[in-house]
């Protein structure tokens, strides 16, 4: 009977299913755990790597409430914290793993924990009134993964304006790569409302099997902004003194604006505007010049 009791009281928590899907490391926009990383550190990547990707499924689930979704969210970060245990199941364990690799390596919690800030806003929130507000929710969403790259590499504070720089810039790529997807699955619009006001253009015309003109203008005075996060960004690898961190940021870096530059170009209403291998390859060779 006890065990009856706690067993509902977890799925009251966690859900009666795992909702991780199978999108792995090699699907991902950018480059994570890459050759470049020493191989000492990858497992601590992978690991940090697992325990986003289950909180992002967790949030993208149309099948959860916004309650369910916040109530996941939130036992996620107290075992990464150790508040709570785990139950044994893959989405739970991702937490312990990763809790287990910041203690050995005395890394601070809260480039983790962080995340799941964010993941937890998403839950809640599904629109954005301004610039900074956006900005704001990069702060959770994107720049702890760089924060936490720097700080397992041990790099200083001096990284950090450029890394979070170059981790907004990648998020809002992002965001408009699948502006259309975003909106029609999980209602959510990262583009800033007044921005869209402005222009006179409404959320359907962000589904349109092509921009307006006036999407077009709002599309591009968020690149413009992006291209100012690039610029800064670019400083990122000199200052990195690990030699391996400081190529995987200047691919990163590469890729990046290289992205940015297509978006300036191609619709990503029209077409999934994404990078090719050749991009990589430039990236990494236009990288050779850190070694």
């Amino acid at each position: 009977m006890k065990g009856t009791k706690q067993t509902m009281a977890i799925d009251d928590v966690w859900g009666a299913d795992d909702v991780t899907s199978d999108k792995k490391m090699g699907d991902e926009n950018f480059p994570v755990g890459s050759f470049l990383i020493a191989p000492t550190l990858r497992p601590a990547v992978h690991a940090y790597y697992h325990f986003a990707r289950v909180a992002d499924d967790m949030v993208d689930n149309i099948s959860l409430s916004s309650e369910q979704k916040l109530r996941r969210l939130k036992a996620l970060r107290a075992v990464l914290l150790g508040e709570e245990k785990a139950p044994k199941r893959a989405d739970a364990q991702t937490a312990v793993k990763l809790r287990q690799v910041f203690l050995e390596r005395q890394l601070p919690f809260e480039v983790a924990s962080d995340l799941i800030e964010a993941f937890c806003l998403d839950a809640e929130k599904n629109r954005y009134q301004s610039w900074d507000e956006l900005l704001h929710y990069c702060r959770y969403s994107a720049n702890p993964v760089g924060r936490f790259l720097l700080t397992l590499h041990g790099e200083d504070e001096a990284s950090s304006g450029p890394s979070d720089a170059l981790c907004t810039a990648l998020q809002i790529v992002n965001h408009l790569q699948d502006v259309s997807k975003d909106l029609k699955t999980l209602n959510r619009c990262y583009v800033p409302l007044p921005w869209l006001a402005t222009e006179g253009v409404s959320l359907q015309e962000l589904t349109a099997p092509q921009s307006s003109a006036g999407v077009k203008r709002v599309f591009e005075r968020m690149l413009v902004q992006v291209d100012g996060l690039n610029h800064y960004a670019q400083t990122l690898p000199l200052l990195i003194r690990d030699r391996r961190m400081r190529l995987e940021a200047a691919v990163v870096v590469g890729l990046c604006r290289r992205l940015t530059e297509r978006l300036h170009r191609q619709d990503p209403l029209a077409e999934r505007v994404a990078l090719t291998k050749f991009d990589g390859v430039k990236a990494l060779s236009a990288a050779m010049r850190y070694m």
